[in-house]
């Protein structure tokens, strides 16, 4: 992806990707789709278990897929959801994301598609480090 429009393609693959959310237990159903620096894209969905804690968020099973397919550096990331106002990932999701890119972009996305961008490090600062 090049140029400006990366964002309205990132913007529009976490929102495509929040569809194949399993989110019975809550209704949140959040989409992301991860950037690498190879212009690689991964999506992923949250996956709701009844054991709560055995859920596990879009964000993470995006940057799973990207480890595992050998991508190591991230770019950027959209995360989307079905409700109003910005969707922000946890905090374990940041901190797995800024394993892999701490200088990436983190574009947050409300359910109409509008969406604002910010600094991955601004949102965890102070962040465990290797």
């Amino acid at each position: 992806m090049t140029g400006a429009a990366w964002r309205q393609e990132l913007v529009a693959a976490a929102l495509a990707a929040r569809e194949e959310a399993y989110a019975p237990y809550s209704g949140i159903r959040v989409g992301a789709a991860l950037l690498t620096r190879e212009g690689r894209l991964f999506t992923g969905a949250n996956v709701e278990n009844a054991s709560y804690g055995l859920t596990i968020c879009a964000e993470r099973v995006a940057a799973v897929k990207a480890v595992t397919a050998g991508c190591r550096d991230f770019v950027a990331i959209a995360v989307a959801w079905n409700r109003e106002g910005f969707c922000y990932p946890c905090g374990a999701c940041r901190q797995v994301l800024y394993e892999f890119g701490p200088q990436m972009r983190v574009l947050v996305v409300e359910a109409s598609g509008d969406y604002r961008e910010e600094a991955l490090v601004a949102l965890l600062p102070h962040a465990f480090e290797k």
